[in-house]
Parts: structure tokens; C-alpha cells; sequence
């Protein structure tokens, strides 16, 4: 079955370009199980594309059915599937088991492998994260890509631990830690940063991490806001209050609102205010996406709306 997308030539010249994972999520509630498209760097594709940014995909699907609604999904959001998309004989799956309080545990059906197809134009920000960063054979032309587009990009990485699929803690530090230096931009839970650095409090986390390299360290920390860290200066931005359905993309809808913001930097560039700017925004596309079941991020209409009753306050 051959899927061509009719708004991929007009599409060529992307903002952002995401690398990495599309599955399904199997949920699994006290309401009952349903699926939906996911995977990190699909939803923070998805995400983008909601935010009105023009934005590609490079994954690997199964010619199957669960391909098929995550393609449809993507596309409703305006992200383009770059080529080469169909390469799996069937379409990986996550199971996310949701607690009464909203929190998810997975369990994962996961196939991982593509080829590194160079693009004729390199995005401005080029995106990759989760488990495409360390599952073998495709973690390595993840890896490629991020080495070929380094000098010509701003490049975002958000690792979005998932401890049951990487092995050894010292294999996936290396790992990360080899990636970080391909890095401008680090995203962490601050359960990602307990796992990969139980010896360090957050603090001394992002002063490694831009000490490897990275201009821009964030650490998210759930309803107690985020720290924003550069090699000059440090920020912590509250959350904003929310009735919690589930948790399901809220750091994902954090990131591509990151995202966005980093599009938009004028020339004073990480200043404090600017980082400000980006915490707040990214803080409140996870509150909107809290309130709502699944992976469901804000579109820019409703960010903007959000922000300025905020700011009327």
C-alpha cells in the first residue's frame, strides 16, 4: 500500500523535524482499554503541528491498520511523514496502565530500525528523544543524523526514560551522555534525572549537563514547577493549577511548546526574560494537556488564550 502525501512537496522547507518513535498506546483504565497514536517524538510532533509549526516526522510504521490512524492522526495536525515511514512489518504498541490518580505504568510491544535518509533541507530545530535514542539497530542512525545536521541546526533532545528498555544504567548513561554533546537543548523529568543521576541533586544535574555541551538544560518536576538552566543563568517557573485527568503527554505538549518558543527567540537569545517566556508557555501547554484524557495538546489558539487570561491575572 503506497501512503503519498499530497502537502509533502510544499512541505519541504520545515521549521522543525522530529526523529524517533510512533506507536500505539493501549490504555488501560478503570473505565476501560482504548488506543490511540503516541510515542514521545510523535506526540511532540503532534504537538508542534497544533502549535502551527511546520513540522516533519522521520518514524517507522507498520503497513497496518494502527499505522494507518497514526499517519491520519499526524496528518490532521499538518505534520508531514518524511519518506521511507512504512519500514516495519507490523506497528509498535505501548501499554499504559493508568492508576485512580491518573499515573501511568507501560509496557511495551517495540520494534525500532531505520535508515538515515539526510534531508535535501536541514529544519531550524531538529528534535529526537525516547526510546529512538537507545534501542539498537535505529538508535544508531538516530545518532548519525544528530552528527550530520549539528552545525546546521538548533538540535532538542528529550530522553523520556523509560528504564524496562535500556539495559544497563551504565550502557544508557553513556548513551545519553554521548548524545548530550551532539546537544543545544536537554529536557529531563525529574524522574529521568533521579534515574540517570542518583547521586546528584537537580542542581548539580544541570550543571553536568551543560558542562557536556548543552546551552540549555530543562528539568521538569510535575506540580512543582520547572527549572530552567543555561551557563548563566537559572530559573524556576511554578506550575499552573490543574484538575489532573491523566498525565499521558504532558511532557510532550511541554516540548514542543519549548519548541515553538525556541523558534521565536529574538537576538537577545537565552536571556533571563526569554527563558522566562519559554517555561511559562511550555509550563502551560503540559496544564492544558493534564485536564484532558491522552496525549491532547493545546492548539495555538488556545495556548495564546490561556497565556493571556494568565497574564490579565
Amino acid at each position: 500500500m503506497n501512503h503519498p502525501n499530497p502537502h509533502s512537496a510544499a512541505r519541504d522547507f520545515l521549521d522543525v523535524v522530529v526523529i524517533g518513535e510512533a506507536l500505539t498506546d493501549v490504555v488501560i483504565s478503570p473505565q476501560g482499554t482504548s488506543e490511540h497514536p503516541g510515542g514521545s517524538p510523535a506526540n511532540v510532533a503532534y504537538g508542534l503541528g497544533r502549535l502551527g509549526v511546520a513540522t516533519g516526522l522521520m518514524t517507522a510504521l507498520g503497513n497496518d491498520e494502527r499505522g494507518a490512524a497514526i499517519d491520519k492522526h499526524l496528518r490532521s495536525a499538518g505534520v508531514v511523514l518524511r519518506p521511507g515511514a512504512y519500514s516495519l512489518d507490523r506497528t509498535s504498541s505501548a501499554t499504559a496502565t493508568l492508576a485512580e490518580d491518573g499515573s501511568a505504568s507501560y509496557d511495551f510491544d517495540l520494534v525500532w530500525e531505520m535508515d538515515p535518509v539526510f534531508p535535501a533541507h536541514i529544519p531550524k530545530v531538529l528534535h529526537t528523544g525516547s526510546i529512538a535514542t537507545f534501542l539498537e539497530p535505529g538508535a544508531g542512525a538516530v545518532k548519525s543524523f544528530l552528527q550530520h545536521c549539528q552545525h546546521d541546526c538548533t538540535i532538542t533532545y528529550d530522553p523520556n526514560i523509560r528504564p524496562a528498555l535500556l539495559g544497563s544504567h551504565v550502557e544508557a548513561l553513556s548513551t545519553f551522555e554521548e548524545l548530550i554533546e551532539l546537544t543545544d537543548v536537554v529536557k529531563l523529568s525529574d524522574e529521568d534525572a533521579t534515574w540517570l543521576y542518583p547521586r546528584k541533586n537537580l542542581e548539580e544535574t544541570t550543571k553536568h549537563l551543560l558542562d557536556l555541551g548543552a546551552s540549555l538544560t530543562v528539568i521538569t518536576r510535575g506540580s512543582q514547577g520547572s527549572l530552567l538552566a543555561t551557563p548563566g543563568t537559572r530559573l524556576t517557573i511554578p506550575s499552573v493549577k490543574s484538575t489532573v485527568a491523566d498525565t499521558i503527554g504532558a511532557g510532550d505538549s511541554y516540548m514542543a511548546a519549548l519548541i515553538m518558543g525556541l523558534l521565536t527567540l529574538a537576538t537577545d537569545g537565552l536571556s533571563p526574560a526569554a527563558l522566562e517566556q519559554l517555561g511559562s508557555t511550555a509550563t502551560m501547554a503540559a496544564a492544558i494537556t493534564v485536564r484532558r484524557p491522552g496525549a491532547n495538546p493545546p492548539s495555538k489558539e488556545e495556548l495564546r488564550s490561556h497565556m493571556d487570561y494568565a497574564e490579565a491575572r
